[in-house]
């Protein structure tokens, strides 16, 4: 392994996952939302954050669309 590297010349290129990068927010979810997908979460073994993003991701791309009814 080199001591230094000439930084300039190592061929930059644009990142092929940089539009998939997520972007932290801030956001209020009822606490048996939370509950829920923290209990899938101790399930599966993947995060809960993971979870919500992947079942949220899954609503994007099959163009879910809510259906509300007020009593």
């Amino acid at each position: 392994m080199l001591e230094e590297y000439d930084i300039d010349n190592l061929n930059p290129r644009p990142n092929p996952y940089a539009k998939e990068l997520k972007k932290q927010i801030t956001i209020k979810i009822a606490p048996t939302v939370i509950e829920y997908f923290k209990n899938e979460s101790s399930e599966t073994g993947i995060p809960y954050q993971t979870l919500i993003n992947l079942y949220l991701v899954d609503c994007v791309n099959e163009k879910k669309k809510l259906n509300l009814t007020w009593k």
